[in-house]
């Protein structure tokens, strides 16, 4: 089965709903995307499908870096979903790969991850802490990671990312 990947439409939207909850077991994240959408927050949203039916998504959305010196805005990647029985078949590698693509054609520099590890760092992601670069929300330095999307993009960047405020009720 090959997946194909695009961007999100509103026809998906329930779909998406779906692949989210069940993904992670609880609605939070689902919930988070469709009022991240209905805020008018600009955001890169792709879905995947194998044989025309939704199985994965991936959300990127805007976040701020701020220090004493200087404030930049970069992109966050999360929630990144598979439905449970499409697991483990290459669907979120996909979305990985093709959203971080739509992040760079869109402009964006900079791309950070709280998430797995040992997941992300297949795709670029390393600690974001060596940088000077943390997270609004207490996590581990290894769970906060960060990704050049155009290379020497993190030189003489540091302070503290700060998600939309909705972030906080998940």
């Amino acid at each position: 089965m090959e997946i194909v990947i695009r961007p999100e439409t509103a026809v998906d939207a329930e779909k998406v709903y779906e692949v989210e909850a069940a993904a992670f077991g609880r609605p939070a994240e689902a919930e988070l995307v469709q009022k991240l959408q209905q805020s008018g927050v600009d955001t890169i949203s792709l879905v995947a499908l194998l044989d025309d039916e939704v199985v994965g998504h991936i959300f990127f959305s805007p976040v701020t870096v701020k220090s004493e010196e200087a404030e930049f805005t970069a992109v966050a990647l999360g929630p990144v979903a598979v439905a449970p029985d499409h697991q483990n078949k290459g669907v979120g590698d996909a979305l990985c790969r093709q959203g971080l693509a739509a992040c760079k054609e869109a402009g964006y520099e900079l791309a950070f991850v709280l998430g797995h590890p040992t997941y992300y760092p297949r795709f670029g992601f390393t600690s974001s802490a060596p940088f000077g670069l943390r997270c609004q929300f207490d996590v581990s330095d290894e769970v906060f990671m960060v990704l050049e999307l155009v290379p020497g993009a993190l030189q003489g960047k540091q302070g503290t990312v700060y998600y939309h405020p909705l972030f906080s009720g998940v």
